[in-house]
């Protein structure tokens, strides 16, 4: 069985994440109202990704990473940029290294 990463944008820009062993049944969920407390009141709702893992454990894993991540990772991710991500995993706070 595969189970999907999916990232949904919400009708008020934000996005939500989650991860589903049935996406066409969990979207029907979500459009329902019935999905999460958080996108029930922020449809309608526009699936932006999807990924497959061969576990539960594997899309929780990363469902869980992406959760913590910026806005604009989350949108480099989506883009595959891994460059950007790159950039962007070392934070504005992160000193330079000397040589």
């Amino acid at each position: 069985m595969e189970f999907t990463l999916y990232i949904l944008e919400c009708a008020d820009g934000s996005f939500y994440i989650g991860h589903a062993d049935d996406l066409s049944k969990r979207l029907a969920q979500h459009d329902e109202g019935k999905g999460s407390v958080y996108t029930s009141s922020r449809r309608p709702l526009k699936l932006l990704h999807t990924e497959g893992f061969e576990t539960r454990y594997e899309a929780l894993v990363m469902e869980r990473k992406l959760k913590g991540w910026s806005r604009a990772k989350k949108l480099a991710y989506m883009a595959g940029d891994w460059k950007k991500i790159g950039g962007l995993a070392k934070g504005k706070h992160q000193h330079q290294r000397s040589p």
